[in-house]
């Protein structure tokens, strides 16, 4: 469920475009015009090779999470785009995207909660969290500033919406823990000590 709420929000920012794009998209579409092969691709790659990254650091392999992520998130963001209406309109782009942010930040809080292990990009956002003894939104920043230079670098485009998710993204993941660990643990009936507790 988190996975298509997070698809369903990326899709709404990909529909009010006028706004930006997030970091690691902004790194996929100057790789894409960079390299070349395909946007999608690079989302792909990118995500295989934090993956990789994240195991050796660690020391383990993945939890299913992240490759029920991988294999799922890009055909259901192909999915709401092709189901959401495209608009022309300033305001309607904007409001997609505010709107797709917020969504977005919701749906990574709920699929990271239960603990079966997150997107590759958050298991890295993760992983700053835990060595570096990081706050969610302070780790999401830094993490999401470096992607965004990077892509800009690379030729990606870069606008006020860019801005706002590095500075703001992280903070909406924090403020939404509390309600999704909630919702988690009425679901299943008891506190179940597996279930993610962050500061």
């Amino acid at each position: 469920m988190g996975i298509l709420i997070v698809a369903l929000g990326i899709a709404m920012q990909v529909k009010g475009f006028v706004m930006g794009l997030s970091p690691w998209d902004v790194l996929h579409f100057g790789l894409w015009q960079s390299v070349g092969l395909t946007f999608g691709s690079w989302s792909v790659i990118i995500g295989i090779l934090i993956v990789v990254a994240t195991s050796l650091m660690v020391k383990a392999l993945p939890k299913g999470g992240v490759y029920v992520n991988l294999l799922c998130m890009g055909a259901f963001i192909d999915f709401f785009v092709w189901l959401l209406p495209d608009t022309a309109l300033w305001p309607a782009q904007a409001l997609y995207f505010t709107g797709g942010v917020f969504v977005a930040a919701f749906g990574t809080a709920l699929y990271i909660t239960p603990n079966l292990g997150a997107g590759p990009r958050d298991s890295l956002m993760m992983i700053l969290v835990t060595k570096f003894n990081l706050r969610m939104a302070r780790a999401r920043f830094l993490m999401e500033l470096i992607v965004a230079v990077i892509g800009l670098l690379l030729g990606g485009p870069v606008f006020i919406g860019t801005v706002l998710i590095v500075l703001f993204y992280g903070k909406l993941i924090d403020v939404f823990f509390p309600y999704t660990r909630e919702m988690l643990i009425r679901f299943i009936g008891y506190n179940d000590p597996r279930i993610l507790k962050l500061k």
